[in-house]
């Protein structure tokens, strides 16, 4: 539980790197969520294929509960993005761009860092090395998301200092969900199992309907070589530290 919470607790620390963005020339920031949105991509999906999926099987099998769990992951994230507007976007806040009201932001924001928190804890319940990489697979979902998210409290009307107050409040929620998930273990006899493929559901959604569609704006050749070659070492990164466990 220890090394749970001090992995969700850093991961809502990830909440207050809006502020660096503001000494960043516009260009140069899209170049640097260009790169992290694709690796996000990679982490992810390789997250859930290389390291979350297979405990599963070891554990229950490749049968229908499994499957089940696994599209159950998916459809409930599609609706808390559907009806909560939980929203995952990458982009800073522009015209062109408009984001969701800012408080609206915030709500879905912490919805979505409270799954973040039972996603990490439920790593840790099965093992450390499991939880390490989960939280690293977070920690680099959470980046983009973060910046947009302090861009869009700016957009809002938000101060600096409230827009950094009330995001960094919405991330402590990963260590409520985090808390809840180990509460729960204790009553629900493999609780933490039933989370494993779920969160893999969930992490094959948010890279496939969120972040690769976002991947797909930018047509150009070289962006879009560097937008592969990003996703394939996020892959390759989780691959390599599957071997590590």
């Amino acid at each position: 539980m220890f090394y749970a919470l001090i992995s969700v607790f850093i991961v809502s620390l990830i909440s207050l790197i809006g502020v660096f963005t503001l000494a960043i020339k516009e260009e140069k920031l899209k170049k640097i969520l260009l790169f992290f949105v694709s690796f996000s991509a990679g982490a992810l999906l390789a997250g859930a294929f290389f390291h979350l999926i297979p405990e599963a099987v070891e554990e229950m099998g490749f049968g229908k509960k499994l499957s089940f769990l696994l599209i159950g992951g998916i459809i409930v994230f599609f609706i808390l993005e559907k009806f909560i507007r939980w929203r995952h976007c990458h982009i800073p806040t522009s015209e062109n761009h408009p984001h969701p009201v800012s408080y609206m932001n915030l709500i879905g924001d912490a919805f979505h860092n409270f799954l973040d928190g039972t996603i990490i804890a439920a790593a840790y319940l099965v093992n450390v090395q499991l939880g390490l990489t989960t939280t690293l697979a977070v920690i680099f979902h959470e980046i983009p998301q973060e910046i947009g998210d302090f861009g869009v409290l700016i957009h809002g009307g938000f101060t600096k200092k409230r827009a950094l107050f009330f995001n960094f409040l919405s991330a402590l929620f990963a260590v409520l969900g985090c808390l809840v998930t180990f509460l729960m273990s204790n009553f629900i006899a493999g609780f933490s199992w039933l989370l494993i493929p779920f969160t893999a559901g969930g992490f094959i959604y948010i890279a496939g309907s969120d972040l690769i569609p976002e991947l797909h704006r930018e047509t150009g050749v070289r962006k879009s070589l560097i937008q592969l070659l990003a996703l394939i070492f996020g892959i390759a990164l989780m691959f390599v530290l599957k071997f590590l466990e």
